[in-house]
């Protein structure tokens, strides 16, 4: 489905919206600071925003679609940066006080008006043509597990996995141009359990009593992320007897998959019979969320979402930037479920965790 037109609350949000949901996780300021003044935990978040552009903006360098690309990306760099000194001085200023909805967005405009659509395309292509050529052997080896509960412990921990590709990340940039990632290594190599937040046991058990009709699940990173992370553990959902609605970005945000994007994978996935290895994909389907951004405020989504969620009784936000930086503590009508991999270390501060920690957080549904 194309989004299009106004955007509207994600039906499922606990109501009143105003009192019950507030889409960042962690306060950069309390009412008793200083206004005028940045906050220690503005400062240090404009900082990490500030380290980041010289991987931004080397990606946006190499940008063969868009003409003087080096210069473009320099301006970039300088207009960015000179956002973020401004906010500095003035927390109010650029529609402050500052938060990493405010952050990402000014950064996504800045991309834009210097002629920027999409700096990680060619990334996110060779990735997804790396893990669809993976899918079969990661979805065969989890297909082997007979045990269920072993069965979807490996899932999530292909989740885990998978989310380790996430360019938004400066250490993981780097990383990730020295060697690339092997799939398989990093879910052995997960941070041992207990995780900073694990509710995968009572989720377990939960899977084997209860059958979801309806599962939404907003999707993160292009590559392994959706296609050896959230592509296996979806198909385990349709043989459950789940319908499936995957929610994928409308805009390109750094190396997040888009809707078209999505469309195109799942359609290069499946056999002639319309079937992802056996599996039949008439209950799964792909929504536009409305979203352009690495983080989500459920307050504006769009109306094709809004309107095939309505009935759901499983959301999943996957990913650091929606599921922790933004809603994990969000609280919905039916049960929900956040997923993400700590990958800033002012988040695994705040959640007083290891980086790379893991954070699987389980809701049944709040009455």
């Amino acid at each position: 489905m194309e989004s299009s037109g106004e955007l509207v609350p994600f039906p499922l949000l606990t109501t009143p919206i105003e009192s019950n949901y507030r889409a960042c996780t962690i306060p950069y300021r309390f009412p008793s600071d200083n206004p005028k003044k940045p906050t220690p935990t503005e400062l240090s978040w404009i900082n990490l925003f500030l380290n980041s552009i010289p991987s931004f903006r080397k990606r946006a360098e190499s940008d063969d679609t868009v003409p003087d690309a080096p210069i473009r990306a320099e301006k970039f760099a300088q207009r960015y940066s000179a956002i973020l000194e401004d906010i500095k001085k003035d927390p109010e200023s650029h529609g402050g006080p500052p938060d990493c909805i405010l952050l990402c967005r000014l950064r996504e405009q800045v991309l834009r008006e210097v002629g920027f659509r999409d700096i990680f395309k060619k990334v996110k292509d060779e990735e997804n043509a790396k893990a669809i050529s993976l899918f079969k052997d990661v979805v065969c080896l989890n297909d082997a597990i007979e045990d269920e509960a072993k069965r979807v412990e490996n899932l999530v921990r292909g989740i885990f996995a998978g989310n380790i590709f996430d360019l938004g990340s400066a250490k993981l940039a780097e990383l990730f141009s020295e060697d690339g990632m092997s799939f398989l290594a990093s879910c052995q190599n997960l941070v041992p359990r207990p995780w900073v937040i694990d509710d995968l046991d009572i989720f377990i058990t939960k899977w084997s009593k209860k059958t979801w009709k309806k599962a939404v699940i907003f999707v993160d990173n292009s590559g392994a992320d959706v296609i050896l992370g959230i592509l296996p553990f979806a198909r385990e959902l349709l043989r459950h007897g789940a319908q499936v609605v995957l929610a994928a970005n409308d805009l390109p945000s750094i190396n997040d998959v888009t809707y078209p994007e999505l469309v195109e994978i799942i359609s290069k996935l499946k056999d002639e019979h319309g079937k992802l290895i056996d599996v039949d994909t008439s209950n799964l389907l792909v929504a536009n969320s409305g979203n352009d951004l690495p983080v989500i405020d459920l307050t504006t989504v769009s109306q094709e979402l809004a309107y095939l969620a309505s009935d759901a009784d499983l959301v999943i936000l996957e990913g650091m930037g929606r599921g922790i930086e933004t809603n994990l503590y969000a609280r919905f009508k039916c049960d929900s479920l956040k997923i993400g991999m700590v990958k800033h270390p002012e988040v695994a501060q705040f959640l007083g965790g290891r980086l790379y920690d893991c954070v699987f957080k389980y809701n049944e549904a709040s009455s």
